[in-house]
């Protein structure tokens, strides 16, 4: 084995001093500005809202404890955001002992990490934070931030900027109005724009509203406000609701056909502090939507709760179809799975507990083994009730679920025709796949590209190492409205399964993946937003892996070209060439629509689309399942006037749909 003399001097003679000057250790808040991602994940738009996220989670917390019943999230004209609420405010005495003794409890909750009532203080018994860092990140990635506290009938007010640094000690500003609360926190903070400088420091109302939705439903009877002040987007909204997850279900469930009008409902707590709060409803659809929260946060991954929750809810359901004189199971009939029980259900599973462990590749499932065995205790004992007093109700869901489980096996069949047609053909893999020559997932990439002639541009412009291309033609089927049995017999969907390689349902596995990337190439027009629309949610209903690991994306061609000189500039959409008209008042050239990417030739799909070094791919996330659910069913379901409404209320925030 032979080196370079270069790799011999670095290997004996380093040429910088290593000893303990090297060693850097970062005070207060600068470990945040320095890796802002490791504390809100990213620092475009998801770590923006994050900050708000923050703030909200802490008036939250106070709600949980009982002592807030009210919160105001207000976008202002300034580009601030302001969260009130009227708990019993950061306390302001001064911190008794260690190095911030003498130091207000306010200025030490912003500006130290891992600071607060959430640490076995007593405080609270019950909160949401997943890392406990809270406010003080965000004063840490604000340019400005001002807190203002009511309490003992004094308005106390500390500005802090740069990062974090106070302008001053904490200091009365007068006393508290006399209308209006008596005791409560309001925190106004600027984003940093030299932080979030990749996609600005502009929110989005919808995102706000979302999750300001989940939490009104998941805390009943707390009042949550939203005031959008910026001009031409003037909005106010307020949440309220007195069913709770009740009418959670229920809002869920509003874009679709629900089996039956009522929706099953129990709470219970244990002596140790835990509350479980369940409520559940079937559609007439085909997908489930089993949705879980542990002190507020969603848990995407799931966890001991629903595991719980669904291992009960199989058992309960099986005993009762099994039960009475007239059984609707008989005894030479197998049991109903639980995918068949689960067909068509909306729940969600919230539950609360003191000290949650949270684990995942996101931090978001649940680990608290003792809420396995306390779920399924208490879903066992209620929901056996509650078929029973509601005999109408539980016969229609026995039905469906045995109308499933025949659904299941025709699947099965047609899976089974899918695999001894591929294992016939020789390799499996799809006549029209031009596979790529790696065989390392990570590094392959599929391209799902919308029609032939496209495909055959693609292909040129492709890297054959490393970026596989599979051509559909016109719209694959809309899976919404289709059970798996139908769908196996779609020659697109089956193309797609066979070349992704990780099956399909229930059955899904993301280690058989092919491709880490797999990326939806759809012409920028009308029917290329559709096709990518029925592309994931096929993925997000069928795939749903796929998803929640990263390994779907959206291509970016643009729409647009023009020349400055000799060079072509080519532009992503109306947003881009508007922007490219401010910044060159003068240009008098054409911009050349390009409209299919069958138009464009192969040099330009590489350069603007395909090059990994040049191109831009939007990545698919799932952050909030429930939404995912809601909006998947609103867009793609049958209920015209929802989709209708959402197109409405969304048109301001239009370049955000894509995403």
């Amino acid at each position: 084995m032979t080196s370079t003399p270069a790799a011999t001097e670095s290997a004996t003679t380093p040429s910088v001093e290593y000893d303990a000057k090297a060693i850097q250790v970062l005070e207060g808040l600068d470990p945040v500005r320095k890796r802002p991602g490791m504390y809100i994940g990213s620092t475009g738009l998801a770590g923006l809202h994050h900050l708000i996220w923050e703030v909200v989670d802490n008036s939250v917390d106070e709600a949980m404890a009982g002592f807030c019943t009210r919160i105001v999230v207000v976008l202002t004209a300034q580009g601030s955001c302001r969260v009130e609420d009227n708990g019993r405010g950061i306390p302001v005495d001064p911190y008794p002992s260690g190095p911030h003794k003498g130091k207000s409890a306010v200025e030490v909750v912003l500006t130290v990490l891992h600071a607060g009532g959430k640490f076995g203080g007593g405080g609270y018994k019950v909160s949401g934070g997943l890392h406990g860092v809270g406010v003080s990140v965000v004063n840490a990635l604000s340019e400005r931030l001002v807190v203002t506290i009511d309490k003992g009938g004094t308005r106390y007010s500390q500005e802090y900027a740069k990062g974090g640094k106070p302008q001053g000690k904490l200091a009365p500003v007068g006393s508290t109005p006399a209308r209006g609360r008596t005791t409560g926190t309001t925190v106004e903070f600027w984003p940093d724009a030299t932080i979030f400088a990749a996609e600005g420091t502009e929110f989005v109302a919808r995102t706000v509203l979302e999750r300001l939705q989940t939490m009104a439903f998941l805390n009943r009877g707390l009042e949550i406000a939203f005031v959008d002040e910026r001009p031409g987007r003037e909005q106010e909204v307020t949440y309220l609701y007195k069913g709770g997850i009740v009418d959670f279900v229920k809002h869920l469930n509003a874009s679709k056909e629900a089996l039956f009008s009522k929706v099953a409902h129990f709470e219970s707590s244990d002596e140790e502090g835990q509350i479980c709060d369940v409520a559940l409803q079937w559609n007439t659809g085909y997908y489930e939507g089993i949705h879980g929260y542990a002190n507020g946060i969603s848990t995407i991954e799931g966890g001991m709760h629903v595991e719980g929750f669904r291992t009960a809810l199989t058992s309960v359901v099986n005993k009762y179809a099994r039960a009475g004189k007239t059984p609707l199971l008989k005894e030479k009939d197998e049991n109903l799975t639980g995918e068949d029980i689960r067909e068509g259900l909306t729940a969600i599973v919230a539950v609360k507990l003191r000290e949650p462990q949270f684990e995942g590749q996101t931090k978001a499932k649940l680990g608290n083994v003792s809420m396995r065995s306390f779920v399924q205790k208490v879903v066992n004992e209620r929901l056996a009730e509650w078929l029973e007093e509601n005999p109408t109700e539980a016969n229609r869901i026995v039905k469906k679920a045995i109308s499933a489980a025949q659904a299941r096996v025709a699947a099965k069949n047609a899976r089974n025709a899918i695999r001894r047609k591929t294992a016939l053909g020789g390799a499996g893999m799809p006549d029209k796949l031009k596979d790529c020559a790696t065989r390392n997932a990570e590094e392959a990439e599929l391209f799902i590209v919308e029609g032939d002639s496209a495909g055959g541009t693609a292909l040129n412009a492709r890297d054959p190492r490393t970026q596989a291309l599979l051509p559909i033609r016109g719209k694959i089927l809309n899976v919404e409205r289709a059970r798996l049995d139908k769908m196996l017999k779609n020659n697109e969907i089956q193309a797609l399964i066979t070349a992704i390689g990780g099956g399909v349902g229930e059955e899904f596995d993301p280690v058989k993946v092919r491709y880490h990337k797999v990326i939806a190439l759809c012409d920028a027009d009308v029917d290329g937003s559709h096709i990518r629309t029925l592309l994931l949610t096929f993925f997000f209903r069928q795939m749903k892996p796929l998803v929640e690991n990263g390994y779907v994306y959206i291509a970016q061609p643009p729409l647009y070209s023009t020349e400055i000189g000799k060079t072509k500039i080519y532009l992503k959409d109306d947003s881009a060439k508007n922007e490219f008209l401010a910044q060159n008042p003068n240009h008098k050239k054409d911009f050349s629509r390009l409209k299919g990417l069958g138009e464009m030739d192969w040099e330009e799909l590489k350069e603007t689309t395909m090059d990994p070094s040049r191109r831009t791919l939007l990545q698919v996330t799932l952050e909030e399942a429930a939404l995912a659910d809601e909006i998947t069913s609103v867009l793609m379901g049958d209920d015209v006037e929802s989709r209708k409404n959402f197109i409405q209320q969304n048109a301001k925030d239009v370049r955000f749909l894509d995403i």
